[in-house]
């Protein structure tokens, strides 16, 4: 591959991830219609197929169009290419955890550990993959694990402590008596 095109090439992922990182900001910022995300998110998917198949089919490229269709709420086909990606590249974190995500939207909670659990392996001192896997646990039903799983992510970042309240993932343990004492901890 020349040079040009080697540039061209990460130019236009550039661009891919620019159109997704302004769709979750705005989204998250200004509450942007989901007609108009769906639109940037649709940008990033068409900048996507101007690459070379070989770059489109790749570990960050599926993963990318994950992205883009997690953004449009399609998790059904966001966790197709993200699982794609995952085989290619079965360590990259960032993926494990979108997909675990799109998982749990999907109602796939054993899957959402497992890729959860995965990412831990790979990387056991992220708070988020702690705090995720609390979440899917709360979801599961399981209390012993959620609250371990959720007291590793206070200990690794204690900002996760003020996500607790708002989080709809622990309403089944809101009334354990272990998970009140956990989280109502002063620090």
């Amino acid at each position: 591959m020349t040079a040009y095109a080697r540039t061209k090439r990460q130019q236009l992922l550039q661009e891919v991830e620019g159109y997704l990182d302004l769709a979750m900001v705005l989204s998250d910022r200004y509450r942007l219609t989901i007609p108009a995300r769906d639109r940037i998110a649709t940008r990033a998917l068409e900048t996507l197929e101007r690459l070379e198949e070989e770059t489109r089919n790749s570990g960050v490229g599926l993963h990318l169009k994950g992205q883009a269709y997690r953004i449009m709420e399609r998790y059904g086909d966001a966790a197709d290419a993200l699982q794609l990606s995952k085989d290619l590249e079965p360590e990259n974190i960032h993926t494990l955890l979108a997909l675990g995500w799109c998982y749990k939207r999907l109602d796939k909670i054993d899957a959402a550990i497992q890729s959860l659990e995965d990412a831990l392996a790979i990387c056991p001192d992220e708070a988020i993959i702690h705090y995720n896997l609390a979440c899917y646990w709360s979801l599961a039903k399981n209390v012993p694990l959620a609250l371990v799983y959720l007291s590793q992510s206070f200990d690794l970042d204690p900002e996760y402590r003020d996500m607790v309240s708002s989080e709809a993932d622990f309403d089944p343990l809101r009334e354990h008596p272990e998970f009140v004492a956990l989280t109502s901890v002063i620090v």
